[in-house]
């Protein structure tokens, strides 16, 4: 296999990585990977459809939900086509610009949905603790607004150090730790000067991914006092079944990306089969379990599911 190592910056290939020691079992590897890609892409299809058609779940938190399922779509589609191929013996190599590409959107994706669950703690926020006024804090405009601002700054916030990737000098071997392609793997291949990457996408994770999870958690802290303050246990226990979906869902996107943090900061004695496995996990595993935990535990979401496979059937 040939890698290209010239100055000319658009002739690079890239080697993906597979799962060292067990070539010979890709092929069988590749099915439960291609069966969660698949039940996670009919689970935020149906999660979308189903906000989409049923009037009743017109309100603001179902909308942030299809974002959710929206960006959990996006996800896999940017990423499972290299994991399947490199599996599949396709092909393991990649260009320059499709790694950036894919770069970009895995990365942008990951800032975006972590602003949609922000979004949604805001809702259970405004509905717990401020409930006589929900409707007119979170009118249809100001829902659109939070969406447009979420994607905007997902898409706009990471174009600096992508686009400096583009002009970087990779003299080290183009072999890289995962399936598909990270900003700090292209930085690990670097010989020019990574000091603006390394620093602004330090920045970056703290004014995104570091700062929704402590608004998060604030938002929540408040939450628990409003509840602790309602009399009634019953009225409690039902305020805060309205969180749990909301809560399962941001443990399943922060969870993997601590994950994939440590083993990237302090696993590089670790095997590599470590780092594409937890890559894996990081990229399959929201998309995956978000449409499970809210047609679970959202009753309207539930109900729509029963009465349609009713119908269906």
């Amino acid at each position: 296999m040939t890698i290209l190592n010239n100055n000319n910056a658009s002739s690079f290939i890239f080697i993906l990585m597979d799962l060292p020691g067990l070539e010979a079992a890709h092929c069988w590897t590749a099915i439960p990977i291609c069966s969660v890609y698949a039940l996670s892409l009919l689970g935020n299809i149906t999660i979308m459809y189903i906000v989409k058609t049923e009037p009743s779940l017109h309100q603001p938190m179902f909308y942030f939900l299809a974002m959710l399922a929206l960006t959990d779509l996006c996800m896999g589609l940017s990423t499972v086509h290299t994991v399947l191929g490199v599996l599949w013996g396709l092909n393991q190599e990649v260009s320059q610009d499709a790694c950036i590409a894919q770069t970009y959107f895995i990365h942008g994706l990951s800032c975006m949905e972590s602003g949609v669950l922000l979004a949604m703690a805001f809702d259970r926020f405004t509905a717990i603790c401020n409930p006589l006024r929900y409707t007119s804090i979170l009118t249809n405009s100001r829902v659109i607004h939070f969406m447009v601002t979420i994607l905007m700054r997902a898409a706009l916030s990471i174009l600096p150090v992508i686009i400096r990737l583009k002009f970087f000098h990779y003299c080290r071997p183009h072999i890289l730790s995962h399936s598909f392609c990270l900003h700090q793997d292209l930085l690990r291949l670097a010989c020019s000067d990574i000091r603006f990457n390394s620093f602004y996408a330090l920045a970056l994770v703290i004014c995104t991914l570091l700062l929704d999870a402590v608004l998060i958690l604030i938002s929540y802290i408040l939450i628990l006092h409003t509840v602790l303050a309602i009399a009634s246990q019953e009225e409690r226990l039902k305020s805060l079944q309205t969180c749990v979906s909301h809560i399962c869902a941001v443990l399943v996107f922060y969870i993997p990306i601590i994950g994939l943090t440590m083993v990237h900061r302090f696993g590089k004695h670790l095997s590599p089969s470590v780092h594409v496995l937890m890559g894996n996990i990081y990229i399959l595993f929201p998309p995956l379990m978000n449409p499970i935990i809210y047609s679970v535990k959202t009753q309207q979401i539930r109900g729509r599911m029963k009465k349609w496979f009713s119908l269906k059937m």
